[in-house]
């Protein structure tokens, strides 16, 4: 079983893909750690040296490569990794895709506290950045409402979400 878990940033896949990870004994990684990892960069700084459009590469290039290279895994992919190159075609032929679906009001509070980290929202104010999610949010929705299964973020347990994923 391949899942992909799919969400705004702050949304929870690494949280989410970490309890999944342990329960259900399968490997789990993190597509923007492994991007790190392959390029000796942080996404911050792949950002400012090489742009969106070579992350955006770069991403897709991972994650077929770890779809072809493992037969069983979770993945937290990037909040705009279902937005291009038809990424979510993909995922979903591959294996079951998971939309975190977490609320404007409890995404703002989680990237309020992590905005230095993320290249997208850094130079981002404070009244600002409710505004930019809900218009982020807008636009990547017809990608993320293609996925398997959605989740309510906040009222979700492991074991609820486990019983998701198996039906």
């Amino acid at each position: 079983m391949k899942i992909f878990l799919i969400g705004f940033m702050g949304s929870g896949k690494t949280y989410w893909g970490s309890l999944l990870s342990a329960k259900l004994k399968l490997p789990f990684f993190d597509l923007d750690s492994v991007i790190v990892d392959t390029e000796k960069k942080s996404i911050a700084e792949i950002f400012a040296q090489h742009g969106e459009e070579f992350f955006r590469y770069k991403e897709k290039e991972i994650l077929e490569e770890l779809v072809n290279d493992h037969d069983k895994f979770i993945l937290s992919c990037g909040g705009g990794t279902p937005c291009f190159f038809n990424n979510i075609v993909f995922m979903k032929k591959h294996g079951k895709v998971v939309w975190l679906n977490t609320s404007v009001n409890v995404l703002k509070e989680r990237l309020l506290k992590e905005r230095t980290s993320r290249p997208l929202i850094k130079a981002i104010g404070d009244k600002e950045l409710k505004a930019y999610i809900i218009r982020k949010l807008g636009e990547r929705r017809m990608y993320y409402s293609q996925a398997d299964v959605v989740v309510e973020e906040e009222n979700i347990s492991l074991t609820s979400l486990i019983n998701m994923l198996n039906t």
